[in-house]
């Protein structure tokens, strides 16, 4: 009886130094990227010409999310869906950013993203990047973009957003159907440390 006994607790006692200094995995709402890659930096500029790097956000989780201002139908509610996320007291305790990134540098012109800010209510803390073509090529290219001019001023490309970590790693990736929860949701395991 007293081995038995004696077992039960050193099997106990295995069990639980075996999980003291290891993390839980991040369960996401969105897709894991396993293991995660670092985010590409890029140089590009807001509606006001100040620079937007990916570098100059590292310490802040953030949503990579690529969109146009004339886009009928899917990009403004991705913007609606992150902008709420933005709003919340989470996401502002966090230091949540969204970097909105341009798909169409024909028509993203400094006033249609201001206007586009304005009629959205996009918060401070979402950023709109624009650049030339020649700019913004890389940048599709390293986030793995897909962009097509279309009929009647649409564009066609690839919709997802990428959740970005504090030291600047790939942590997750939705759909275009991305909404404020699954973000925050993330973005509550993200703070866990894992």
């Amino acid at each position: 009886m007293k081995r038995a006994l004696y077992l039960g607790v050193l099997a106990t006692t295995v069990v639980l130094l075996a999980g003291c200094g290891s993390k839980a995995k991040p369960v996401f709402e969105g897709t894991a990227l396993n293991p995660p890659p670092s985010a590409p930096n890029f140089n590009l500029h807001d509606d006001r010409g100040h620079a937007v790097t990916m570098a100059s956000y590292l310490g802040h989780p953030v949503v990579v999310a690529f969109l146009y201002t004339k886009c009928p139908d899917v990009c403004p509610l991705i913007a609606q869906n992150l902008n709420q996320a933005l709003k919340q007291t989470p996401a502002q305790d966090a230091g949540l950013r969204v970097i909105g990134i341009s798909v169409d540098p024909k028509n993203d012109t400094p006033g249609a993203v201001r206007q586009y800010v304005t009629v959205h209510r996009l918060v401070s803390r979402f950023t709109y990047a624009i650049g030339s073509r020649a700019e913004l090529l890389p940048v599709w290219k390293g986030y793995h973009v897909a962009v097509t001019p279309g009929s009647s001023g649409t564009v066609t490309h690839s919709a997802f957003e990428l959740l970005i970590d504090a030291s600047g790693h790939e942590r997750a990736v939705y759909g275009s159907d991305v909404t404020a929860a699954q973000v925050l949701h993330d973005l509550s395991e993200l703070s866990k440390g894992a």
